[in-house]
């Protein structure tokens, strides 16, 4: 474990509205606010066609391969994640989500483009006093978080 600390800064309260892809508008936000690091809570609606990383292909297997799996249909949607540089500064979102429709639930990464079905509500909450940043980690491919 690698850990460090931060003070809450700043709060974004965030409506999504029907077609606004996730990540994208809430990332942009935290660009126009100057947010580079900070917590986010997210609950709404998920539309049709929306696509949602649900785990690798083989877990053993480097790089490795992201399993998607589109959502067929409106579904609720609640999710929790983090704001945090990339190596050239720029805020990127990591946010994971659980998708209900009747008794069916899908969860994962929205990344790969999550659209929002009529409103969902982010809370961006600023984390100041970190240096924390996400770094790209050769063996994995992914950008991993360096405290």
């Amino acid at each position: 474990m690698k850990y460090s600390s931060a003070q809450l800064g700043r709060v974004l309260v965030i409506r999504l509205e029907d077609g606004d892809v996730v990540h994208e508008c809430i990332e942009e936000a935290a660009r126009a606010e100057g947010i580079a690091r900070a917590a986010v809570i997210l609950l709404g609606g998920a539309g049709g066609g929306s696509r949602v990383v649900v785990g690798p292909e083989d877990g053993d297997v480097r790089p490795v391969v992201p399993l998607q799996r589109v959502l067929h249909d409106v579904h609720e949607m609640a999710g929790a994640g983090t704001i945090f540089p990339d190596e050239s500064g720029r805020p990127v979102l990591h946010l994971h989500a659980a998708f209900g429709r009747d008794d069916q639930v899908t969860a994962g990464c929205i990344r790969t483009g999550v659209k929002t079905w009529v409103v969902a509500e982010a809370v961006v909450i600023e984390l100041t006093g970190s240096e924390a940043t996400r770094r790209v980690d050769q063996a994995t491919g992914f950008e991993l978080l360096d405290v």
